[in-house]
């Protein structure tokens, strides 16, 4: 048993009501997640690696934000900062992502433009952000949280996955493109992001969607959760003309909900910048999570991420150390 579970079991039994546990199975969290059984009903508690003050957790923060802005999110029930608790409502097993490779390619298309529409709602809850001082409006993807993502990518991709880290030479030039593409895309920063939108954070109950793991909703790029929904994990590139159907969408939701309009063509160019950002950073995820945790299942999805960052370096024109660096790594992984 998880010293997790035990800090749990202590919550649970100081209400003096019969209750059994379930853990589930947690992605790439360094929390612990549990389903808890009470009186026929079920709950999921989230178990941190530590205390936390309630003023200053995020989790908390953010799901009070997203929820007076009317987007859907599970309702917290309780609390424990001594032991590091939340109590959320069980919003079910279902996820997004699951459900997406098993219905027809009309439902597939349906629930994703519902996706985008929440990503809209997101960044119509903007100014709300502001207006209440939340942890998120705080947070921004600056030039430096951006460059830290990248530098992620190149320590746990090339020394940890790969175990040959790039020559002094190459990580020059790869450092001056990566400070050119942050400060660029630290410009665009002016919206609220979900900051993780992606399909397996989006469930399914009754036919609604819901929004989970938002705890680190930051302000960003208007592009960065449609990137993110659209390009995270895929194993087959999409077409450019099916990203353009989507990014559109966005723009006329974006317009639908109050946010000023957005030109179709600086936003492909935003969205093309992001892509090479977010994609990168997730390539260091996916290194990390199989190198260091043994999650190997995330190593199918680092050859698409490269693919699809050099389709969008291609589209750029610039950049060319990380363009040579990227086409090379795709080169070894194909032999």
């Amino acid at each position: 048993m998880s010293e997790f579970h035990e800090r749990l079991i202590r919550y649970l039994q100081s209400a003096d009501r019969p209750f059994k546990i379930q853990q589930l199975t947690p992605d790439a969290s360094t929390r612990e997640y549990f389903r808890v059984f009470r009186n026929d009903k079920s709950q999921i508690a989230c178990v941190y690696p530590e205390p936390f003050l309630a003023k200053e957790q995020t989790y908390l923060d953010v799901t009070s934000l997203f929820g007076s802005c009317g987007l859907p999110v599970a309702r917290v029930l309780d609390y424990d900062e001594s032991l590091g608790i939340i109590l959320i409502e069980d919003i079910g097993d279902t996820i997004l992502r699951d459900v997406l490779l098993s219905v027809s390619n009309e439902h597939r298309e349906a629930l994703l433009n519902r996706a985008i529409g929440l990503i809209a709602q997101v960044q119509a809850c903007t100014e709300p952000a502001k207006a209440a001082n939340s942890i998120a409006s705080k947070l921004r993807f600056d030039e430096e949280k951006l460059l830290w993502e990248l530098e992620f990518f190149r320590e746990h991709y090339f020394a940890t996955y790969r175990n040959r880290p790039l020559s002094r030479t190459v990580n020059a030039a790869l450092s001056e493109e990566f400070k050119k593409l942050a400060r660029w895309l630290e410009t665009k920063a002016t919206v609220l992001c979900h900051r993780d939108f992606h399909a397996a954070n989006l469930m399914i109950r009754d036919d609604d969607l819901f929004i989970i793991d938002h705890q680190d909703a930051r302000f960003g790029s208007a592009a960065y959760d449609l990137v993110s929904l659209l390009l995270d994990r895929i194993t087959d590139l999409p077409s450019p003309e099916w990203l353009a159907e989507k990014r559109r969408l966005l723009l006329d939701l974006r317009v639908s909900v109050g946010l000023p309009a957005i030109d179709e063509t600086a936003f492909a160019g935003e969205f093309r910048m992001q892509t090479v950002q977010r994609c990168l950073k997730a390539v260091g995820t996916f290194s990390y999570q199989s190198s260091v945790r043994g999650k190997t299942y995330f190593i199918p999805f680092i050859e698409p991420m490269f693919r699809i960052v050099i389709r969008a370096l291609e589209n750029i024109g610039e950049f060319p150390t990380i363009t040579t660096v990227i086409a090379h790594e795709i080169d070894q992984t194909r032999k």
